[in-house]
C-alpha cells in the first residue's frame, strides 16, 4: 500500500535508560552548576554519560557507585533524593518507569509546537531591532581618541607643538620626543610600571596604527600625519582651554574667598620660576632671529615665543641659551656616580674582575654597572628624586653623562686589539662619542708581558702615539688595585669639580657636535649630554651613512689614521666624488698624485704621493693591487 511505510532492513531499537529518575536528577543538578558557573557541571555530565551506558536497572544511590565518574557525594545526593521520592510518592513507588515522568514527557510533546511558535514570534520581533543596531554600527564608526595624559596623548601634543614652533623641522628623534612628552604623561616612556613589560612609548606603535603617525629614517624620526595634525590640534585646544577655565575659576574664588587669608609660597615660586623661563625664551629668541631659527628650544618653552616679544640684553644669551635647550639640573639637586661597564666585571677571569668592585666598595666609591656602547667607565650626574606617596616606585631619575670617559686596556689586551684592528676603531669611536675628555688607562699585566705576540718597543710605541698623535690622556697603572685607586680619586675630583655647577642638558641631534661655538663659552662643564642620548648614539653597528662607510673603508688602508681619513672627507663626502674627481684627470699620473697635497692633523702635512697612489688603486685597478 502507498500510504504504509516501507523498511528497507532491520533496525534494532534504541534501549531507553534503565534509570530514568536518576538521569533526571542527574541532569538537573548539571543546569542548577551551568547557571551558576559551577566546574562541578562536568563532574554531573561525565556521570550522566556513565549512566546512560549502563544497561542494567539501579535499586539505590549507593548501587551507582560501581559506575565511573560517581562519588560518595554523587551517590549520597541521589539516595537523599530517593528518600524524598518515596515520601512523596510511597514506599512502594517504582523509580524505573514512573508514571509521572511519562505524564511530563507527554505535557511536554504537546507544548512543544506552541513553545516554538511563540519563539519563532520572539525572534521574528526581535530581528528588525538587531538588524538596526548593526545598521546604526556600521553607519558610525568611533573614532580613536587616546585617554588624557596616557603615553599616545603626549606623543600626539608633543608633536603637534613642536610643528607650531617658529623654524621647526616637522619631526622629532626618539629621545627628543619622549624628554619634551614625559611631563604630560603619567607613566614613564622608558622604565614599565611593576609587573609590566609595557612602557608609555608602547602606544606609539598604536598610533602608527590608526594612521596618526609615521616613522621614517633610521635613527626614527617621527611626525603627525594630517589625521593626527587634527586630532591634536583639537587635544591642544582642549587642554589650553581647560587650563583657562582653571585659572579663571581659580581667581573668582580668591577673590570670594572671606575667611582668612591664605598664602600660598609654593604657588609664587612657581610663579616666578615660570616668569624668569620666559624672560630667558625671549631674550634666547631675540639674540638669535637674526642668525638661525631657534630649532633647539624645548617644546614646551618655546611656546612662549608667539605671545611674549620683549627683549634682554645680549649678556644673559649664554645662559638663556643653555636653559632654551632643554631640562637642567641646579647644585645640590645630583649625585656624581661612576658608571662601570659590565663587561668589567662578568665573563673572562672573574676573579680579577671581580676584585675592582671589591676595591671600589672599600673605597666606598658609589658605582653603577651597566651596559656601555663605548668605554669602560664613565660618570653620570643623576637627579636626587624622592618617592612619591602611593606610587610603588620612585620618579625615573635624569642622567647627564660628565665629559670624562676611560678606555681600560691590560697589555695583553692592548696587543690583541693591535692586531684585529680594534685598537683603532676603538680610538675612533671614543674621539666621535661627544665627551671632550677620553682618557686610556693603561694596566700592566706583570711577567706575562714577557710572552706577547707583539714586542714590547711596539706597544709602547701605540702608546706614546696615543698620546701624542691621537691626543688621549694615557695613565699607566700597575694592577687593579692602583685602577681602582685611580677611579676613585678620579670620582672624588668631579665631586668637587661640580658641586657648584648648574648642569644643562644638550642634544647632539639637534645642535650636532658645535664644538667651535662652545669653546668659546665660559664654562664647558655645564652643557652635558643626556645619558640615554649618549649610549644611544654610541651603539657599535647602529645605520651609517655613506659618508660613514666612506671613512671606515678608508681607515682600512695601512697608514690612514682617521685624521687622514677626514682631511679626505672634507674634499671628496662619498666614493661617487672622489671617483668623479678621478674621471676629471687627463693622465695616470695625476690620478696618482691627486690627493697627495691635501691637508691633515694639526700641522698641516700633506697626505703624500705613496698614500694617495694607494687610494688610487684600491678604487680605480679592476684587477688584483701590485
Amino acid at each position: 500500500m502507498p500510504g504504509d511505510q516501507v523498511c528497507l532492513g532491520r533496525k534494532r531499537p534504541l534501549p531507553s535508560c534503565p534509570n530514568p529518575l536518576f538521569l533526571q536528577w542527574l541532569t538537573e543538578l548539571r543546569d542548577s552548576a551551568k547557571e551558576k558557573g559551577l566546574k562541578t557541571q562536568y563532574v554531573y555530565q561525565k556521570a550522566i554519560n556513565s549512566l546512560k551506558k549502563y544497561p542494567l536497572p539501579l535499586k539505590n544511590g549507593k548501587e551507582a557507585k560501581i559506575l565511573q565518574n560517581f562519588g560518595d557525594g554523587i551517590c549520597k545526593i541521589l539516595d537523599e533524593r530517593l528518600q524524598k521520592h518515596y515520601r512523596e510518592n510511597g514506599s512502594d513507588a517504582s523509580i524505573q518507569l514512573t508514571s509521572h515522568i511519562s505524564k511530563k514527557a507527554s505535557s511536554k510533546q504537546m507544548d512543544e509546537p506552541q513553545k516554538k511558535l511563540s519563539r519563532n514570534l520572539g525572534e521574528h520581533m526581535k530581528r528588525p531591532q538587531i538588524e538596526g543596531i548593526k545598521e546604526k554600527g556600521t553607519r558610525k564608526r568611533r573614532e580613536y581618541v587616546p585617554q588624557k595624559r596616557s603615553g599616545g596623548y603626549a606623543v600626539l601634543l608633543t608633536l603637534y607643538r613642536h610643528t607650531q614652533m617658529p623654524g621647526s623641522k616637522g619631526f622629532m628623534f626618539r629621545n627628543e620626543l619622549q624628554t619634551e612628552a614625559q611631563p604630560l604623561c603619567d607613566k614613564s616612556f622608558t622604565v614599565p610600571d611593576l609587573g609590566c613589560k609595557y612602557t608609555a612609548w608602547s602606544s606609539v606603535s598604536t598610533l602608527i596604527q590608526k594612521d596618526l603617525l609615521v616613522k621614517t629614517h633610521n635613527p626614527a624620526r617621527y611626525s603627525l600625519t594630517d589625521q593626527g595634525l587634527a586630532l591634536a590640534e583639537r587635544l591642544d585646544s582642549e587642554e589650553t582651554g581647560m587650563t583657562k577655565e582653571h585659572v579663571e575659576q581659580r581667581s573668582e574664588e580668591e577673590i570670594s574667598h572671606d575667611g582668612p587669608d591664605v598664602v600660598d609660597l609654593t604657588l609664587e615660586e612657581e610663579e616666578e620660576q615660570k616668569e624668569k623661563e620666559s624672560r630667558c625664551v625671549q631674550a634666547f629668541a631675540s639674540s638669535k632671529s637674526s642668525a638661525r631659527p631657534t630649532t633647539a628650544l624645548s617644546v614646551n618653552q618655546a611656546r612662549g615665543l608667539l605671545s611674549e616679544s620683549d627683549a634682554k640684553g645680549e649678556s644673559q644669551t649664554l645662559e638663556t641659551g643653555r636653559t632654551a635647550m632643554g631640562w637642567h639640573l641646579p647644585p645640590g639637586s645630583y649625585d656624581i656616580v661612576l658608571c662601570v661597564d659590565f663587561i668589567e666585571t662578568t665573563g673572562g677571569s672573574s676573579g680579577r674582575k671581580q676584585e675592582l668592585a671589591k676595591e671600589l666598595q672599600r673605597n666606598a666609591v658609589t658605582f653603577d654597572i651597566r651596559k656601555l656602547n663605548v668605554g669602560d667607565f664613565l660618570w653620570v650626574a643623576r637627579e636626587k628624586v624622592t618617592p612619591v606617596p602611593g606610587q610603588l616606585r620612585p620618579p625615573v631619575a635624569k642622567e647627564l653623562v660628565l665629559d670624562y670617559i676611560i678606555e681600560r686596556k691590560r697589555m695583553d689586551d692592548l696587543c690583541g686589539s693591535i692586531i684585529d684592528g680594534r685598537f683603532r676603531e676603538q680610538k675612533f669611536r671614543l674621539k666621535r662619542c661627544g665627551l671632550r675628555k677620553p682618557i686610556y688607562l693603561v694596566e700592566e699585566c706583570g711577567s706575562t708581558a714577557a710572552h706577547l705576540s707583539l714586542p714590547e718597543s711596539t706597544l709602547q710605541q701605540a702608546i706614546v702615539n696615543t698620546q701624542v698623535v691621537d691626543g688621549f690622556f694615557v695613565k699607566r697603572v700597575q694592577d687593579v688595585k692602583e685602577s681602582a685607586a685611580y677611579l676613585t680619586i678620579m670620582t672624588r675630583y668631579l665631586q668637587k669639580l661640580y658641586q657648584n655647577c648648574t648642569l644643562f642638558c644638550r642634544s647632539r641631534e639637534l645642535e650636532g657636535d658645535r664644538e667651535d661655538d662652545m669653546e668659546n663659552t665660559a664654562n664647558l662643564s655645564c652643557s652635558l649630554m643626556a645619558f640615554t642620548e649618549f649610549n644611544f648614539g654610541a651603539v657599535k653597528n647602529k645605520c651609517q651613512t655613506v659618508r660613514e662607510v666612506f671613512a671606515r673603508q678608508l681607515m682600512q688602508i695601512s697608514g690612514v689614521s682617521g685624521d687622514k681619513a677626514a682631511a679626505v672627507l672634507e674634499h671628496y663626502s662619498t666614493v661617487s666624488s672622489l671617483l668623479q674627481a678621478y674621471d676629471q684627470c687627463s693622465n695616470e699620473s695625476e690620478k696618482e698624485k691627486l690627493l697627495s697635497s691635501i691637508k691633515y692633523g694639526k700641522l698641516k702635512r700633506n697626505l703624500g704621493p705613496a698614500l694617495s697612489r694607494t687610494i688610487y688603486q684600491l678604487y680605480c685597478t679592476c684587477g688584483p693591487l701590485s
